[in-house]
């Protein structure tokens, strides 16, 4: 009996604990919140644990009787964030290497990141992943580029885990888990992160900014648009604020739009932590900076772009952003040096590196009046500020002369007659062009460092400059950061900046790890030299790979240059060859040691293929152009015949059906009314690159523009006057256009026939076609023309003032070359294996 005391003790901790376990969850999660002020009352607030997103809905409360003058009534607390939570203004601009912001060393003035810098730290090794959706998936994700489905862009996208675009509900973003953790959430500006087959009005808007956990989008979807008529949306509607408004630029537009955003939040719910995610299209191409942007840099690049790396490099010495050891990479030998240009090639070239110098110092000057916006509310003292100059490398995609029409280069034309580029000199950047600059210039605003955005393998196009500011926390204010970290590293440091864990469970669904590590820890003026809390992190894009361990660093040789545009003969993924690197010694990746340590090298190597199995890296793919027109999931996968009735703007080009590389017929059932008709029918593209079917004065056109650089238009001859030269009389009319194709192979010419109710208008045969790209951002229209105009003839909207009662496309197959047809075969079947 002595032992009684201690067996009911026993028993009655088992029921305690028994009685804990088997607690329903909402008790278990209502235990876990903080609640602040009377519970049940309007104003009470609570605090959630986080590990379950959103959380379970909490018991009424109250009492409930016959009468409601008998019951009590109970409001569920509304949920906030951890008492001290900051703001959170996240900053990223687009292809900017090491060398473009003066606040890095670069000859561009970037005053609003040189603010936050002084205001903060300045991190001299921190990562993207040499591409631009993949590095936003990272971003906003906090894991890897491949464990989120953006191995590549999204337009690349295939069928694997790691390549499909994809952000799957297992990978809930920043976005989600500060919404559901009482933020205000929003984001502005690019959207290359939702699947390309996927952006039109049918949804599904799960991928779309507003359904990855942000309340508010306004914004371009894709990689790139113009600036002066961007693909814009709100939310998920397509809208037009250009309309109107001569001067329209879209990075001002984005900037007020924040800034009206911010302060009608501040006036709704002044208490209300806001998430800002600011992302704006400075500097992708095409560059189109406002023109008094452009002249503040009229002759600053006369000097050549060897000239300015030694600019550039002796700035970044002195500002202590590069160590005073750093070798300066050597220039390439498939660069042009600038003293072998002709004057006028000089002429030309500066002109293209004043206007892009133009478009990021425009870019940081509408990113300072965002900024300044949180200053005028009171709320910079609260806010925690990230500003990351670009999502990866300078782009090089501008092909090694740079080009007034960015589509030229995406469709393989690498090379323009000089008469042509100069035509374009005085209105490089305007909304006449649709500009990139040369290669020479990419590989410049990189330095120290080799190579350029595309390159995962080395840090030209990974490595990027990145100021953080965080009043109160970081006392080391104008201090500089040298620990390696990444782009998967940011979301784990807002999460514990604001004291919100990452979820186990969203929407029921287990979450994957947050892959990233929290950089809070280099808030800590006594850890401005600690060992970097990241050891180990890999690198790939189109099968170039780095891997990164303890101050090492192992590399493949990129077997091509990424100006030539995926045309150039690949090796086998497991023939490249490697180099190695001492990051320790070596900053700038100068000394390869692969020669002299070969087992670091084989060590590093296994290293690679255990982070890429882990990952979902495999199998690696370093195709380009085949992946360009893999067959994706859309509502149009596998038609050949879509049929349309009445007005219909705005449809993505990954809902229109394709006319390239194949013979294709447009039938147009109109009725012409009382007075005649005239506008547009149909039209895909616009001034750089597309077609139109349409009514001139009554008189049917089509006109087909190659890239800018030719347009071709079929439509009554002078000597069929007599019976078609009238317009269209009123009544039923049936117009065909319908072309038949010089295949196999991409970009061939052909012969199309223009026909009304049977009888042949105009018949012309044409030398080429666009062969790859016929546009990015511009739509496909039925009734009117919603963006800019395919040929000078009409003035937009050119709505239809006929009645287009049936409108066909019926498509032939595509048709390609033997050799492209295996070139797509043997990497679809290296896929498989």
């Amino acid at each position: 009996m002595t032992n009684l005391p201690k067996i009911k003790r026993s028993i009655a901790h088992w029921r305690l604990l028994t009685t804990f376990l088997l607690l329903p969850l909402a008790t278990l999660t209502a235990q876990a919140q903080q609640i602040e002020g009377t519970p049940g009352s309007p104003s009470a607030t609570t605090t959630i644990d986080g590990k379950q997103l959103p959380p379970e809905p909490p018991k009424f409360g109250g009492v409930i009787k016959e009468d409601a003058k008998d019951s009590k009534p109970y409001w569920p607390a509304s949920v906030v964030p951890p008492k001290g939570a900051p703001n959170v203004l996240l900053i990223m601009t687009d292809d900017q290497g090491y060398g473009v912001s003066g606040t890095f060393g670069g000859v561009i003035p970037t005053p609003s990141m040189d603010r936050i810098a002084k205001a903060g730290l300045r991190y001299t090794q921190f990562h993207s992943t040499a591409l631009c959706s993949p590095t936003r998936a990272a971003l906003i994700t906090g894991r890897n580029h491949h464990s989120v489905g953006f191995g590549v862009i999204g337009e690349m996208s295939t069928g694997f885990p790691g390549y499909d675009s994809v952000i799957g509900q297992e990978s809930a973003t920043i976005g989600t888990i500060l919404r559901d953790n009482g933020y205000a959430t929003s984001w502005f500006g690019k959207n290359h992160n939702t699947p390309t087959y996927l952006y039109s009005a049918a949804g599904p808007f799960d991928q779309w900014p507003v359904g990855m956990g942000f309340e508010y989008f306004y914004g371009f979807m894709g990689g790139e648009t113009d600036q002066w008529t961007p693909y814009l949306f709100r939310n998920t509607s397509q809208v037009f604020p250009w309309l109107g408004k001569p001067g329209y630029n879209l990075i001002t537009d984005m900037a007020d739009d924040a800034i009206n955003y911010m302060n009608g939040l501040n006036a709704a719910a002044p208490d209300k932590p806001f998430f800002v995610y600011y992302v704006p299209g400075g500097t992708h191409s095409p560059h189109q900076p406002k023109k008094e942007w452009i002249d503040k840099f009229k002759g600053k690049f006369d000097m050549g772009w060897e000239k300015l790396r030694d600019q550039i490099f002796a700035n970044q010495k002195r500002l202590g952003v590069i160590p005073a050891n750093t070798e300066l990479t050597p220039w390439p030998d498939t660069l042009p040096k600038w003293d072998s240009l002709s004057f006028l090639q000089k002429k030309l070239y500066a002109r293209e590196a004043e206007v892009f110098a133009g478009y990021a110092a425009y870019t940081d000057n509408e990113i300072g009046r965002v900024i300044q916006a949180v200053e005028d509310m009171g709320k910079l003292d609260n806010t925690l500020i990230i500003y990351i100059s670009g999502d990866n490398g300078t782009s090089a995609e501008g092909t090694l002369e740079g080009t007034p029409n960015q589509m030229t280069a995406y469709n393989g034309i690498l090379k323009l007659p000089e008469a042509e580029m100069m035509l374009h000199y005085e209105n490089w950047g305007s909304d006449k062009t649709y500009p990139h600059m040369s290669v020479a210039w990419s590989w410049a605003f990189d330095t120290p460092f080799k190579w350029t955005k595309q390159v995962a393998s080395h840090f030209g196009g990974t490595r990027q400059g990145m100021v953080i500011s965080s009043p109160g926390h970081i006392k080391d204010v104008g201090g500089i950061r040298s620990q390696f970290h990444h782009m998967i590293d940011i979301v784990p440091t807002i999460l514990e900046a604001a004291g919100i864990q990452a979820p186990a469970t969203v929407n029921g669904i287990a979450q994957k790890p947050i892959e990233g590590v929290s950089m809070v820890y280099t808030f800590d003026q006594a850890n401005a030299n600690a060992p970097s809390k990241r050891d180990t992190q890999y690198f790939e894009m189109f099968a170039n790979r780095g891997i990164y361990h303890d101050g090492w660093y192992a590399a493949t040789t990129p077997p091509a240059a990424p100006w030539l545009m995926g045309t150039a003969k690949l090796p086998d993924v497991n023939d490249y060859k490697w180099e190695l690197y001492n990051l320790t010694e070596d900053y700038s990746q100068y000394n390869d040691l692969a020669a002299k340590n070969p087992d670091k090298l084989r060590e590093l190597q296994a290293l690679f293929l255990t982070e890429a199995a882990k990952y979902q890296v495999l199998p690696l793919d370093n195709s380009i152009l085949p992946r360009l027109v893999t067959p994706r999931p859309s509502a149009t996968a596998g038609k050949t015949v879509f049929t349309y009735s009445g007005e219909n703007a705005g449809i993505p080009l990954g809902n229109a059906p394709s006319i390239l590389d194949k013979d294709y017929t447009i039938t147009a059932q109109v009725t012409i009314p009382n007075g005649g008709a005239e506008g547009m029918i149909v039209t895909l593209g616009g001034r750089f690159g597309g077609y139109a079917l349409y009514l001139l004065k009554g008189k049917p056109v089509f006109s087909y523009n190659m890239l800018d650089l030719e347009r071709f238009r079929w439509e009554a001859g002078i000597g069929r006057r007599d019976l078609f030269g009238d317009a269209l009389k009123p009544g039923k009319h049936t117009i065909v256009f319908d072309f038949k194709y010089d295949g196999p192979g991409p970009g061939k010419g052909g012969t199309g026939v223009l026909t009304v109710d049977g009888n042949e208008i105009a018949r012309k045969a044409i030398p080429h076609t666009i062969p790859i790209l016929m546009t990015i951002d511009e739509t496909f229209d039925i009734g009117s023309d919603t963006r800019t105009t395919v040929d000078d003839s009409y003035k937009l909207p050119f709505r239809f003032t006929g009645k287009i009662d049936k409108l066909t496309f019926k498509l032939g197959p595509d048709q390609m070359t033997n050799d492209e047809q295996r070139l797509m075969r043997h990497a679809l079947e290296r896929a498989r294996d």
